[in-house]
């Protein structure tokens, strides 16, 4: 009898401590959802590399710090191959299997139908691509949705701020692409022309995909301008400065690509990367940046990044970086997994979080307003690289809540 009891006791206080014992050995999943095939391949395995390596910060500091104890972290990563039904049914398998939360999408449309299933059935999901602005307006971002990065509004307003503010151009030709990114960028760049009194002295509109923009730049140069301000992006960026360069247009006038990766900057000819202006959401060396705090910052995520990969992070993996470091600080903080509590978390102390490239809040529209919202470059040419990723000369900064649309024009 004394033997039953004692077995009773012992089994009662396995029951007491068995949650605490699983959560110490418990491992749980978050989705990576990204084209890893398809026109966006090559920046969606900069996003992955950026989430991997935040899962790879957590586990090797022990795991989430979770009520029973450390839980350790799994990336789940998935093709959404830049298509809707795709993406939607490899979301929804990521949910069937149990993740936790879920960031991923370069492709835009797709985050804005992800953020639409999330808004009826609340998961925390942290899209790390650039979103349609229309997708911020109140009642249609997601309770749960947080974007690290911002709108393509933001995008032309930084650009045309800094080619009228702090390059002096005042006569602008601006090529959009032809969908809600390039005429996003067009508006930005619109309002900042008109805030800083610039000329918008030509307009034109390509598709994604195009290869050849000869026709578009010889309507360039008739035109003038004193800034060639283009919203192309990835495999179009390089195809459009190449074919810039080869007409000799930067000998003529000043060439702005609203928004650079590396990897955009990589596919190109020092000849042609020269004297490109450009806003960088993230760039790896802020050596000579007058706020040595966040070039320290830089410096210590560079110095990660590369132990993991041999090279210097992108600017889309800062994003994903950020996105979900974020999303881990919403778990810890909340204690809990659960979506409604996370974002309480998240928004708590009015959104204040400190970055990779500096402090930043997120607004009510779940938007991240950092102080460093992106870094104006200069492109590198021929005898001024040090290195394969010597790219760049960081020129200056804009950030704040000012590069963001107003609230109020959102709905708020």
């Amino acid at each position: 009898m004394k033997r039953l009891l004692g077995l009773v006791a012992v089994s009662a206080l396995c029951s007491v401590l068995a949650p605490g014992l699983a959560a110490a050995q418990s491992k749980v999943k978050v989705g990576i959802l990204l084209p890893l095939t398809g026109p966006f391949a090559a920046v969606a395995e900069t996003q992955k590399q950026g989430a991997l390596l935040a899962v790879d910060v957590i586990n090797k500091r022990g795991g989430l710090d979770m009520p029973g104890g450390k839980v350790m972290l799994e990336g789940m990563v998935d093709d959404d191959e830049s298509k809707l039904d795709v993406g939607v049914r490899r979301y929804r398998y990521m949910v069937s299997e149990g993740v936790k939360g879920v960031g991923g999408q370069t492709w835009a449309p797709l985050a804005y139908a992800i953020n639409a299933i999330v808004s009826r059935e609340p998961m925390p999901y942290f899209p790390v691509c650039v979103q349609a602005k229309e997708a911020f307006t109140k009642g249609k971002i997601a309770k749960s949705t947080f974007a690290a990065a911002y709108s393509p509004w933001t995008v032309g307003y930084m650009a045309g701020t800094q080619a009228v503010k702090t390059l002096g151009k005042k006569k602008i030709f601006f090529l959009a692409r032809s969908d809600s990114w390039g005429w996003d960028i067009r508006d930005g760049v619109y309002a900042a022309a008109k805030e800083h009194g610039a000329e918008i002295v030509g307009y034109d509109e390509a598709s994604l995909g195009t290869s050849d923009f000869t026709t578009i730049l010889q309507k360039v140069r008739a035109a003038k301008p004193d800034v060639f301000i283009a919203a192309q992006f990835a495999a179009d960026s390089v195809a459009l400065l190449k074919q810039a360069h080869q007409m000799g247009l930067n000998k003529e006038m000043t060439i702005f690509n609203a928004f650079i990766t590396n990897v955009v900057a990589k596919g190109l000819p020092p000849e042609a990367l020269q004297g490109v202006y450009a806003m960088h959401y993230f760039y790896y060396d802020l050596a000579g940046f007058e706020d040595q705090a966040v070039a320290k910052s830089a410096a210590d995520f560079t110095a990660l990044f590369r132990e993991k990969y041999g090279y210097p992070p992108d600017a889309y993996a800062a994003i994903a970086y950020i996105a979900y470091m974020e999303m881990f600080r919403g778990f810890e903080q909340s204690k809990s997994f659960d979506a409604t509590k996370v974002t309480e978390a998240i928004t708590a102390d009015g959104g204040k979080f400190d970055s990779v490239k500096g402090p930043a809040i997120w607004r009510e529209d779940h938007q991240a307003a950092f102080k460093y919202g992106a870094f104006l470059v200069k492109g590198k040419g021929p005898g001024e690289q040090k290195n394969e990723w010597d790219l760049f000369a960081v020129q200056g900064s804009m950030g704040g809540d000012a590069i963001l649309p107003p609230l109020k024009s959102l709905g708020y």
